[in-house]
Order: structure tokens, then C-alpha cells, then sequence
């Protein structure tokens, strides 16, 4: 079975950190930064590569601020 690589990108500026999606991350690979949008929020950003583009952080999004890709490893 091939692995599968994932990407998330956020849109910092239509995110508004409720941290919804650090909670469905299954892998820990969403955290919030310390800096700030143009709104004044903190921002969820990819801390590390774990992402394996399972799309769940996208779909709790309420805001619809996260995008995935995903790649298959071989």
C-alpha cells in the first residue's frame, strides 16, 4: 500500500483561531502561531509533517480556511 503525504495551506486571513482543527488533526500537525492576522487572530499554520491529507481539519473548518493536497508516496 503506497503512503500518502498531505499538505494543508491555510487562508491566515479568513481564519479567525477557534482551533477547531487542531482538535480533529489526528497526527499534531496543526498549531496555532503566535502571530497575528489582519483581524487580530491567531492563525492555525503545519508545525511539523505528519500531515497524511486526511482532510479533516478542512471539513471542521467553519470558516473554510484550510485546503489539503495530498500526494502518494512510493
Amino acid at each position: 500500500m503506497a503512503k500518502v503525504k498531505g499538505e494543508i495551506i491555510v487562508d491566515i486571513e479568513r481564519c479567525k483561531g477557534c482551533q477547531v482543527c487542531i482538535s480533529a488533526c489526528k497526527e499534531n500537525a496543526i498549531g496555532m502561531s503566535r502571530k497575528l492576522n489582519k483581524k487580530g487572530y491567531h492563525f492555525a499554520h503545519s508545525i511539523n509533517e505528519a500531515c497524511t491529507g486526511c482532510i479533516n481539519c478542512a471539513i471542521v473548518c467553519p470558516d473554510g480556511a484550510i485546503t489539503v493536497y495530498r500526494a502518494r508516496l512510493n
